[in-house]
């Protein structure tokens, strides 16, 4: 089986400065995390991003502006000699729609677990919201809680 590291976006890759993330113009990568996401490549883990973009649901933006902004996102870490596994987003809020992916659900986590054949308990969930924590817990992930931009080179030591 493999093990995986699961990673927010929105503050955790990249930095959350309160409003949403959808245009490259105004993506900034927060410190470290290349390093980071290097080491963990190198110790054998398939990186997976999960995001809510409930942005889409209240009409901010839309599906094709986070696939443009994915699709950036993966070339600029692809230059460093990273690759995302996946990338999966649940375009849902609780006052537009029920959906079974947003977190703290763990929908996006499960189909991961299962098309990659990730051992969940080898298998860590780094989040900046404890929501991210609970959606990787239910599925059997070791959750990590960050501050909201913080250093990912800080949590390389938490995970083998």
């Amino acid at each position: 089986m493999n093990k995986a590291v699961f990673l927010d976006r929105d503050g955790v890759i990249n930095y959350e400065d309160g409003d949403y993330t959808y245009d490259k113009e105004f993506f900034r990568i927060n410190d470290d995390v290349f390093e980071a996401l290097k080491i963990f490549i190198d110790r054998g883990y398939l990186l997976i991003v999960i995001t809510n973009q409930s942005g889409i649901a209240k009409s901010v933006y839309h599906h094709e502006n986070v696939e443009e902004l994915h699709e950036y996102m993966s070339a600029t870490f692809a230059e460093h000699g990273i690759e995302f596994t996946e990338i999966y987003y649940c375009p849902h809020h609780p006052d537009f729609t029920e959906c079974l992916c947003r977190k703290p659900q763990n929908i996006m986590v499960e189909k991961a677990l299962a098309r990659f054949n990730i051992d969940p308990k080898a298998s860590f969930v780094i989040g900046d919201r404890e929501r991210d924590i609970i959606a990787g817990g239910t599925a059997g992930l070791t959750g990590i809680l960050i501050e909201s931009n913080s250093s990912l080179v800080e949590v390389v030591p938490m995970i083998p």
